[in-house]
């Protein structure tokens, strides 16, 4: 039996960022696109600047609800 693309998706989600930025960059390259979606170099080493802060723990991501309910505290309407 095929896994689910949500369980595929839920699996991915416990992966390092670095990890999944790979997996998604994989599967992206995967598919038929009639255009290129090239990434610059100066792009790609920010991105892995960024992942690498990331999983050092130096930097530590916050999901959108939170962040979302930081900032309505922060700056009340």
């Amino acid at each position: 039996m095929k896994p689910s693309s949500q369980k595929i998706i839920e699996d991915a989600m416990q992966l390092e960022p670095t990890t999944r930025a790979f997996v998604a960059k994989s599967l992206l390259e995967s598919l038929a696109f009639e255009e290129d979606f090239s990434v610059s170099e100066e792009s790609s080493k920010e991105i892995r600047r960024r992942s690498e802060t990331i999983d050092s723990g130096k930097d530590v991501l916050v999901d959108g609800d939170t962040m979302r309910s930081n900032l309505q505290t922060k700056y009340p309407s």
